[in-house]
């Protein structure tokens, strides 16, 4: 009923010459078909919305129908509208945010490189979000020295990092068991982290179980006052924790006790590149 009320009144809109339709109003009616399953109806509409896109904001229908078309994974239509869209215009920062997340959904590193190198050398203003994209894909495909030496050339380059940076960075260590580099970045995460931020519990477990595995009480107890004092985990959780580690309670699981407190985590923070 609803795909044809639709349908009615995009007929309605396009033989009213008093309507005038933009590059949206076919977006909005290929979503529509798209959640239907109706790809091929979906297609049509995003053609004809390309046929409408013009003017001083071509810049953000095109990172938009980028975006749109690597969701209904048409990998060559991300590819064609880039070339278009560097055709007809300078790409900014905004534009290279929508195209290589497209294009890393399809899993072509190479081409998402590619397009990462363009963007260094047109001396944009530095947005760490674009070399993040990067970051999280090479620590999902375990090629951790590539992470790190983008790590050092955005520090060279005056680059400032926030907590998701080393965040991505361990938990790319922890998917290749390398727990002790996975709890040096995730300790530099949580320094400069706001408070109350939700990381998945499962990491921050994992951590702590390192500490244990060690024997390394000091930092253990280091480690549990930082989730503290960024209020990740609450007063009664960091005791337990605490007496874990001064062996009042050995047997204690680091996850178990942090599922006490499940409402200060989340998923919201993973490796989705």
């Amino acid at each position: 009923m609803q795909l044809y009320l639709m349908r009615r009144e995009l007929t309605r809109m396009e033989s009213d010459t008093s309507v005038v339709l933009d590059w949206t109003s076919y977006t909005t009616a290929a979503s529509a078909y798209a959640k239907l399953g109706l790809l091929d109806q979906a297609m049509a509409m995003m053609e004809k919305s390309e046929g409408l896109v013009s003017g001083k904001r071509s810049n953000t229908a095109y990172e938009c129908l980028i975006t749109q078309y690597a969701t209904y994974g048409k990998k060559d239509d991300v590819l064609r509208l880039w070339q278009v869209y560097k055709n007809k215009m300078k790409i900014l920062n905004k534009g290279y945010i929508s195209v290589i997340p497209s294009v890393l959904k399809f899993d072509d590193l190479e081409c998402a490189e590619r397009i990462f190198e363009e963007w260094e050398s047109e001396n944009t203003r530095y947005d760490l979000r674009i070399p993040n994209f990067m970051i999280v894909a090479y620590c999902r495909r375990g090629l951790m020295e590539k992470a790190e030496s983008l790590l050092d050339k955005i520090i060279s380059r005056g680059g400032k990092l926030d907590h998701k940076t080393w965040y991505c960075l361990a938990q790319g260590y922890l998917q290749n068991n390398q727990t002790q580099k996975a709890v040096e970045k995730m300790k530099e995460a949580i320094t400069i982290c706001q408070k109350r931020w939700k990381s998945q519990k499962e990491v921050v477990a994992a951590c702590l179980e390192y500490f244990k595995h060690e024997g390394d009480v000091e930092e253990a107890q280091n480690f549990v006052h930082l989730l503290r004092g960024k209020n990740i985990i609450s007063v009664d959780v960091q005791d337990r924790l605490l007496n874990d580690f001064l062996r009042k309670e050995p047997n204690l699981d680091a996850l178990n006790v942090l599922n006490a407190d499940d409402a200060l985590f989340g998923d919201e923070e993973t490796l989705s590149a």
